[in-house]
């Protein structure tokens, strides 16, 4: 990657149609990424003009997932119909120098034209009859008629580009047709309005998803009419869902902000999106300031890349456990709110993820693992009689007389737990787990031990007690 000339000038440019999904996200990401790779340029681009689909909702969206990441823009954002008058200015310049022109054929012929080709087993695509250079003597412009601009397109030769990521691609300019590059009405094209922000934007290094590869050769033409050089193209494989078909919403082809909402991590997101067809050695799990020393467009793999739900649920866990223990606490405070918990009535936030993280996959399944420490498990007489049998009771009642006054810390509690169940001829468990559901109303906690330490030892008493009475 020291070949690569500085300075470098990556963008992602979304069209605000819907949320920013997972594919969508790995772009933004490897172009942030091989951004700051190189100490370069990272800009954002609202590609906003398909106006019917277009909402501001949308954009703020992809604004929400942006920031969610922490892929942070030096610039931007952009937005396309801010830029109206540049794309005219440049389509004014093009036809001008002879490389657009009006084509007055309306879309009835074009259709009449493209079902004779078909019928012949011809490739349908417009024949260039209002090329100046095809013009018949008396052709003139229909009355009533709006043209379109086209842009005039290389007749032979080919176009082709070194891929980053697919290698070698070429295709014969006799296969691409004069592409509309204005409608009717005078607003530009998207290929269009690419090739001016690309050229006015400095972009050097374009990195996007391979559904463009087709587009590239008509947008390498324009940027070379134009009277520049076409940055560094580099198609990144579609993302399928872990059957290999193509990603839906039983896939996890959903908002990024959907992840964030069932408690994922950012940085275990852009980890898990990075290795979505990435990888550096056998580093499975890393931070972000590692992605960026490693990151090497080069390094991408050209097949699609399976997006796996139980993959991202490991990584997530594994960021989970690497979290310093007050960050956790920050980080799970808003889950435990949402699930309706009052935290002042229990302990902090920080001590309880430090319990909780290897057993939590996620914020959410911490959170929601945490309940008996800010509220009391519902029993019945029937849950007691099932839970707590009458041998257990003896060692129970004196086990809980033994906590009012013993220090209460975690190995005291242990040792108290193990002479309690000897005494009454029990082994441990047998005590254990009666006295487990008696405090947190379930069969599966940390250590025992560790869960009395933190939940405190009146609300232990008290939930014996109360447990015991019925």
């Amino acid at each position: 990657m020291s070949s690569v000339s500085l300075p470098v000038r990556t963008r992602f440019a979304p069209s605000p149609t819907g949320f920013l999904h997972l594919g969508g996200a790995r772009t933004a990401l490897f172009a942030w990424a091989f951004a700051r790779r190189h100490k370069g340029q990272f800009i954002l681009r609202i590609e906003d003009t398909d106006v019917e689909r277009s909402t501001p909702e949308a954009i703020q969206a992809i604004l929400d997932g942006m920031a969610w990441l922490e892929l942070d823009y030096d610039e931007g954002p952009f937005y396309q119909m801010q830029r109206m008058d540049r794309y005219r200015e440049v389509l004014a310049q093009m036809l001008a120098q002879g490389q657009a022109y009006h084509c007055y054929m309306s879309p009835l012929e074009l259709d009449a034209l493209r079902v004779a080709q078909t019928a012949r087993g011809e490739k349908p695509r417009y024949d260039g009859r209002w090329r100046p250079e095809n013009l018949n003597a008396g052709q003139h412009p229909p009355p009533g008629v709006g043209p379109v601009v086209r842009f005039k397109n290389p007749h032979s030769g080919s176009v082709a580009w070194d891929d980053q990521v697919k290698g070698r691609i070429e295709f014969a300019n006799a296969e691409l047709d004069d592409l509309i590059i204005a409608r009717s009405d005078g607003t530009p094209t998207y290929n269009f309005c690419v090739v001016v922000d690309d050229l006015d934007m400095k972009i050097t290094h374009v990195i996007r998803g391979d559904d463009h590869v087709n587009n590239t050769p008509r947008q390498i033409n324009m940027i070379r009419a134009l009277g520049a050089e076409p940055p560094v193209y580099g198609h990144l494989p579609t993302v399928l869902g872990a059957d290999g078909t193509k990603l839906s919403k039983r896939h996890g082809a959903v908002s990024v902000m959907h992840y964030s909402d069932e408690g994922f991590l950012p940085e275990a997101m852009v980890n898990f999106l990075a290795r979505l067809g990435w990888a550096h050695g056998d580093d499975e799990i890393f931070t972000r300031e590692e992605l960026v020393m490693w990151f090497d467009i080069a390094h991408v793999n050209p097949a699609p890349a399976r997006f796996d739900a139980d993959k991202l649920q490991w990584v997530n866990h594994e960021h989970l456990k690497r979290l310093p223990e007050a960050e956790l606490g920050t980080r799970l405070m808003p889950f435990l709110v949402r699930a309706g918990f009052d935290t002042a009535q229990g302990p902090e936030p920080a001590a309880v993820g430090a319990l909780l993280r290897d057993r939590s996959r996620t914020l959410v399944e911490m959170a929601n693992a945490a309940s008996y420490f800010y509220a009391a498990p519902p029993v019945t007489p029937e849950s007691i009689a099932q839970h707590v049998g009458d041998a257990v009771r003896p060692a129970l009642l004196e086990l809980d007389e033994r906590f009012a006054a013993m220090p209460w810390q975690r190995d005291t509690i242990a040792a108290a737990l193990k002479e309690a169940a000897a005494r009454h001829g029990l082994k441990p468990p047998q005590i254990m787990m009666p006295l487990r559901y008696l405090v947190a109303g379930t069969a599966s906690t940390p250590a025992l031990d560790a869960v009395l330490a933190l939940l405190g030892r009146a609300k232990v008493r008290e939930r014996i007690a109360a447990g015991l009475a019925l």
